[in-house]
């Protein structure tokens, strides 16, 4: 066993801080104590404390990125909205070498080690990132995503997936692993409810962006917007479905996609009802505010969402649309919007509140006994902050150090039932 105490202890559920905190952990870095300075170091006597002049936090949590685009790092110009931003992304990533994704995977994998993230949502069309997130000391999903707007076209997706799936054999237990439809306005309805009940049928949870942007609320409530005007483009066949005429909050209730098992990303153009209902059925949310910022100038309403009830965790998406995938990051951006908003919030949104959105609530993103969250130290010297939460937050002008990463591939399968 060993011993970590701070300045001030931050446990990653959005409560109060905890003053000269610190906790205990065994050999496999499972949290057995958590709680004052002084009282731990009474209760465990005989073993040896780090006692640093820093912040301490569980690890981080980054609940939706796509590390299959991470060689589109810095390519992707953004701000002309959505639909313009995917279809610079379909034509570079069509003149994409494969092996080069294979780098840009490793290097984005090396970036969120650094920062300290422990546990994370990738969202994935090919497995690519999945041999390497197996034996690295991470936790969280795989989701593997499907698309395509004609049945046909989308059962074939489905079936590679299957495939691809199969083919991958023995699964980590570490990473849980789901289909996933990609978006209420890319994917035939009835392929979206099929793979809703492949996932369900498993228990898992699996994930979906949703009220993403203007022009996805076009297309379904009217047919029109931008988006049909790029599928015409591209001389896409004519659709064997028709938009709902809903918005997509209801929609994807009509066909089960609103539910507790099913991650509701962005919400950006999401409305004060329409959350509402969100909340109302107990679905997980992650945000990721840099990325909508990039693409479509535009941040998640946070505060509504705050309102609604309901808990978000935060992810970065991809290096398509983003610089980094520190979700402290995430947290930054949203503050400097949304100066209202407490800090421990952000915290929360960057640790615990992304771990439960992933499933993971027991395992990650808190520091609580039975855990196994990491600990990270945000070091400050001799002057302790008076706002812990907001040092934590400003961590880019702060030393920044991971002082317990659990090796999630080592434990017991059990830990992750």
């Amino acid at each position: 066993m060993r011993g970590i105490t701070g300045s001030w202890l931050i446990v990653g559920d959005g409560s109060a801080d905890q003053p000269a905190g610190g906790v205990v952990l065994d050999a496999v870095e499972r949290v057995i104590a958590v709680g004052d300075r002084a009282a731990l170091q009474r209760k465990y006597p005989q073993i040896a404390f780090s006692n640093l002049d820093a912040v301490l936090t569980p690890g981080l949590i980054n609940a939706h990125t796509h590390l299959e685009l991470s060689a589109m790092r810095g390519r992707v110009a953004g701000g002309r909205g959505f639909v313009p931003w995917v279809d610079s992304l379909v034509k570079l990533r069509a003149a994409e070498k494969p092996e080069l994704d294979i780098e840009a995977i490793d290097t984005a994998i090396s970036e969120l080690l650094s920062a300290g993230v422990m546990g994370l949502g990738d969202v994935t069309n090919r497995l690519t990132s999945v041999p390497a997130l197996a034996v690295l000391p991470f936790a969280g999903c795989v989701f593997h995503e499907v698309f395509g707007l004609r049945k046909d076209t989308a059962e074939v997706m489905l079936g590679l997936a299957v495939q691809e799936r199969e083919a991958f054999g023995p699964w980590p237990a570490q990473l849980k692993y789901a289909l996933a439809p990609h978006t209420p306005h890319t994917l035939h309805p009835d392929v979206l409810q099929a793979i809703l009940a492949r996932v369900r049928a498993t228990g898992a949870r699996t994930s979906l962006h949703l009220a993403e942007h203007a022009a996805e609320r076009a297309f379904l409530e009217t047919g029109g917007g931008p988006f049909p005007e790029w599928l015409s483009a591209r001389d896409a066949s004519p659709l064997d479905w028709k938009p709902p005429e809903q918005c997509s909050i209801d929609y994807m209730e009509r066909l089960g996609g609103l539910a507790r098992d099913v991650i509701a990303v962005h919400l950006t153009d999401a409305r004060p009802n329409e959350l509402a209902r969100v909340a109302a059925v107990g679905a997980p949310v992650v945000l990721c505010p840099r990325s909508n910022l990039h693409i479509e100038l535009k941040l998640p309403p946070l505060l509504d969402i705050l309102k609604a009830g309901l808990r978000p965790g935060l992810g970065t998406d991809s290096l398509a649309s983003n610089s980094s995938l520190d979700p402290l990051a995430e947290a930054r951006a949203l503050a400097a919007r949304f100066p209202s908003v407490p800090a421990s919030t952000l915290v929360a949104m960057a640790t615990g509140w992304g771990a439960d959105a992933l499933g993971f609530g027991n395992v990650l993103g808190y520091l609580r006994v039975g855990a196994f969250p990491g600990v990270l130290a945000f070091e400050h010297g001799p002057n302790a902050p008076a706002d812990p939460e907001r040092h934590v937050i400003q961590s880019d002008k702060s030393p920044r150090r991971i002082v317990s990463r659990p090796h999630y591939p080592s434990l017991p399968p059990e830990v992750f039932a």
